[in-house]
């Protein structure tokens, strides 16, 4: 993600309802969903086993967001429509 779009409150609010939609989606397979859930769920419950990476819990959940909504996008296309997944 570019710095820009880091920075940017509309990418943002996309990445947080296209994150939910997506795993809301009965479209959208478990292991996909999971691909995101596990990591994230292991962050927030055993951040001291991981001492090295110093980001936030919220700061890795944000990222691992970002990621799993762009490969989302391009894996389940048909999903997108009008900006946010799921909607049609």
């Amino acid at each position: 993600m570019k710095l820009r779009k880091l920075l940017s409150l509309k990418q943002w609010s996309h990445i947080f309802r296209a994150s939910w939609s997506y795993i809301a989606s009965p479209t959208v397979s478990l292991g996909d969903k999971l691909l995101f859930a596990v990591p994230a769920l292991l962050y927030w419950v055993l951040p001291d086993v991981m001492p090295v990476v110093p980001i936030d819990d919220i700061g890795v959940t944000m990222l691992l967001m970002g990621w799993f909504v762009s490969r989302m996008e391009r894996k389940y296309p048909v999903l997108v429509r009008g900006g946010t997944a799921g909607k049609r």
